[in-house]
């Protein structure tokens, strides 16, 4: 009886394991980083093997099936959890904020930051707009300082790929 609930148990949490890696892999690849996602990806389809064989042998066994999918959906839950925590990457931001935008660009370069500062024509007029790119790590930070500016200010956030060049103050570097 133990061993079979164990089993069933080992079935879900294999499954909770290789689509968390797939998530993770996926994450590498759209970052171009080939080599972790292939190291990744190894782990995944090993324990996927083994997860597919437990149930495959259990067919006749709804609750299986049960476990076997719920593993899987749990599995992108914690692999969308992991992603956010280990938040790698970019993220090019633009922030349209009608309240002093000059002294926010100022804010942020004392910050750390990159700014540039564009202009746009909205349906109101000419609007400066404020674009920065920056770890994703730093996103949050990013927000709140925009929010306590100005609640009103409208932002756009981008996934950037790859970023050449540009400024980088050396003491933010790989924060």
């Amino acid at each position: 009886m133990w061993a079979v609930v164990g089993g069933y148990l080992l079935m879900f949490l294999a499954r909770v394991t290789d689509v968390t890696l797939a998530t993770l892999r996926m994450l590498f690849l759209v970052r171009g980083k080939r080599f972790h996602a292939a190291a990744i990806g190894l782990f995944e389809v090993s324990i996927y093997i083994i997860a597919l064989k437990y149930v495959m042998e259990r067919l006749d066994e709804p609750v299986s099936l049960i476990f076997y999918a719920l593993g899987f959906a749990t599995g992108n839950i914690v692999g969308s959890m992991i992603e956010e925590k280990v938040a790698l990457g970019q993220v090019s931001v633009q922030v349209i904020t009608l309240h002093q935008p000059l002294e926010l660009a100022e804010v942020f370069r004392s910050a750390g930051y990159g700014v540039t500062v564009t202009e746009g024509y909205g349906r109101e007029g000419v609007h400066l707009i404020l674009n920065l790119s920056l770890p994703r790590k730093r996103l949050s930070e990013v927000q709140e300082q925009v929010r306590a500016w100005d609640p009103q200010a409208f932002m756009v956030i981008n996934e950037v790929r790859s970023v050449y060049g540009g400024f980088c103050r050396s003491g933010r570097k790989g924060k």
